[in-house]
C-alpha cells in the first residue's frame, strides 16, 4: 500500500499486544469489549495530540496563579458507525467523558458488499466540534467513505476517523476519496477475502462484541 499524508499506521507495543488477544477466537465477549474500548483509549491519546480546541484558563495551585490550556468545553463529537463502533465509544469517553455522541447506523449488502444507511441521529451543532468517527474494522471502506460524506454534508470541516484494524483496500479507499480527513488505524492486515472479510483480522466484530453468533 503507497504511503499516505492523511494516514497515521500505529505501531505500539502495548496495542500490539492488545490486538493479539483481541483477535483470538477463544477470547471471551467480556474480555473483546474490554480490549476493544482499552485500544481505543490508546489510539485516542495518540490521535488528538494536535487538532483539539484548547483556551486558556486561570488554575491557583498552592503556590501562585498560572495560565493553563485545556480542551474547549463541548468541542468534541464521537460518532460511531453501528453496530461495532459502538464498543469504541466508551473508550474515548475515558478521555473525554463530556463528548456528545451521534450515531450512523449502516450494513452492508451481502451481495454487493455496499454500505446501506439506515439511521443517522447527530448532536446539535456538531458542524462546529472536532467529530471522532469510529469503526472497529476498515474493511472495504465503504462504509467509512459514506459515514464521512454524510458528516460532510451535516456541515463538519473537522473529522477524524479511526478504525483498529484495518485493510490496504479501506485505507486507501478512504484516504483518496477524503484527502482531507486524518485516518487512524492501529494494525493495517493483509487483505480481503472474497467475502469482504479483513485477513487475517478478527472475524465479526459486531458479533464478537454482542454474543450475537
Amino acid at each position: 500500500m503507497q504511503n499516505f499524508d492523511n494516514v497515521v499506521i500505529f505501531n505500539h507495543p502495548l496495542i500490539n499486544h492488545k490486538i493479539a488477544i483481541l483477535r483470538d477466537e477463544k477470547t471471551s465477549m467480556k474480555e473483546f469489549r474490554e480490549l476493544i474500548e482499552e485500544i481505543t483509549t490508546l489510539m485516542t491519546y495518540e490521535a488528538l495530540k494536535e487538532g483539539v480546541p484548547t483556551v486558556k484558563k486561570t488554575v491557583k495551585t498552592p503556590l501562585e496563579v498560572c495560565e493553563q490550556s485545556v480542551v474547549l468545553d463541548n468541542a468534541i463529537a464521537i460518532v460511531p458507525i453501528l453496530r461495532a463502533g459502538l464498543g469504541m465509544v466508551n473508550g474515548v469517553h475515558v478521555l473525554f467523558p463530556s463528548a456528545r455522541v451521534g450515531h450512523i447506523g449502516m450494513y452492508r449488502d451481502e451481495e454487493t458488499l455496499e454500505p446501506k444507511e439506515y439511521y443517522c441521529k447527530l448532536p446539535d451543532g456538531i458542524e462546529d466540534k472536532l467529530v471522532l468517527l469510529v469503526d472497529p474494522m476498515l474493511a472495504t471502506g465503504g462504509s467509512a467513505c459514506d459515514a464521512i460524506d454524510l458528516l460532510k454534508k451535516r456541515g463538519c470541516k473537522n473529522i477524524k476517523f479511526m478504525a483498529i484494524i484495518g485493510a490496504p483496500e479501506g485505507v486507501s479507499k478512504v484516504a483518496t476519496t477524503h484527502p482531507d480527513v486524518k485516518v487512524y488505524v492501529s494494525t493495517l492486515d493483509r487483505q480481503l477475502n472474497e467475502n469482504g472479510y479483513i485477513l487475517p483480522g478478527l472475524g465479526d466484530a459486531g458479533d464478537r462484541l454482542f454474543g450475537t453468533k
